[in-house]
């Protein structure tokens, strides 16, 4: 896929949010978070800048596979030895009470080169300023749901009987949790018992 066509897919995508307006370059390079010039060389180099490209498509929900290989999900499985498998579940949201939490149905799978992520993960949305400056309100998150060891503490997803929660993780030593904000205007919060969801590896803000 040559990077010039994918811009023209982007402004697809910007018109239906700009309206009649014609979308221009700027437009492009303002929606993915780069300045003119760097779109520009990117342009010139057919340098496609993954990262950038994924968090649109994500704040959007749209699937990046249509925007990189114009091609569905069960088209591209032959391939999928050169990219990582995100299960990306777009109607879990993390920070905030949701109950119960099913990470195994209504997700969507995302194909993401592996020079980006280089293994399967789980992707949710974060809501909320709780873990700010580190990760903003609207920021994907990505989890390692095999790392779930919080001895050596981190920011873990954490499934309550209040809701699920994206913290920082203290273990006391008699056993409880200790929930931790970044944000300094949130107390911390020791519970007794807690689902470790798994391990936050990969923030996109």
């Amino acid at each position: 896929m040559k990077f010039d066509k994918i811009i023209e897919k982007i402004k697809d995508i910007l018109s239906l949010e700009v309206g009649e307006r014609k979308v221009l370059n700027k437009d492009v390079a303002k929606a993915l978070g780069i300045t003119p010039e760097h779109l520009s060389m990117l342009k010139k180099r057919n340098k496609i800048p993954y990262k950038e490209l994924a968090f649109f498509c994500a704040k959007r929900k749209i699937s990046i596979n249509w925007i990189l290989f114009d091609q569905q999900i069960n088209t591209i499985t032959a391939e999928t030895e050169k990219f990582s498998k995100i299960r990306y579940f777009k109607n879990i949201n993390a920070s905030a009470g949701g109950g119960a939490v099913n990470f195994d149905e209504n997700y969507e799978i995302l194909y993401i080169d592996k020079k980006i992520i280089d293994k399967n993960l789980d992707a949710i949305n974060v809501i909320g300023d709780s873990m700010e400056p580190t990760i903003k309100d609207g920021s994907i998150i990505f989890i390692d749901r095999n790392d779930k060891n919080v001895q050596n503490g981190g920011i873990f997803v954490i499934a309550t009987t209040a809701g699920v929660f994206v913290k920082r993780v203290n273990l006391k030593s008699d056993g409880k949790i200790e929930l931790i904000s970044d944000n300094q205007i949130y107390p911390n919060e020791i519970i007794e018992e807690a689902k470790i969801i798994g391990k936050v590896v990969k923030i996109m803000n």
